[in-house]
């Protein structure tokens, strides 16, 4: 958090192929190294599994995806009186997003298929159809900010 001026937030080109800025976003956050082109082409063939896999398009999954991995709530630590609680807050509407690609390619990432993109395919239609790595991960934080309800009142 800067102390003087606020942090300005640019405004993403969209992407060429589908025209969103989601896909820039997650191109962002896929890139390793500022290979764009790699993760492009990384992306674009994974959605392309999903279409053939599926019959329907393979954005409309992808944003099915992504809205199914969006956390609601999350866990924060606060420090009162000595003692940290886990304190549950809800997540601002930008953080789920981010959370959701992180979680996404982080379970691509640990699949066993050989190539990425079959990878990320898998773990789209997984995420599609509320199953997955990523899935559990969100109902795992979930469940968490559920059992520490009683502390909410020490929310901020």
């Amino acid at each position: 958090m800067p102390r003087r001026k606020i942090a300005v937030k640019r405004e993403l080109v969209p992407d060429p192929k589908f025209d969103s800025t989601l896909i820039t976003k997650f191109v962002n956050c896929l890139m390793l190294d500022g290979k764009r082109s790699t993760a492009q082409r990384v992306l674009y063939g994974s959605l392309d599994i999903v279409g053939a896999k599926t019959k329907q398009d393979g954005l409309t999954v992808f944003r099915q995806a992504i809205n199914n991995v969006k956390p609601v709530l999350e866990v924060r630590s606060r420090r009162v009186g000595g003692q940290t609680y886990q304190v549950p807050v809800d997540v601002k509407a930008e953080r789920r997003t981010t959370l959701a690609f992180r979680w996404i390619l982080q379970s691509a990432r640990a699949r066993g298929e050989k190539t990425m993109e079959a990878r990320l395919a898998g773990e789209f239609l997984d995420a599609s159809k509320n199953e997955g790595a990523a899935i559990r991960r969100k109902f795992e934080q979930h469940r968490m900010a559920e059992a520490n309800r009683a502390f909410a009142h020490y929310r901020w």
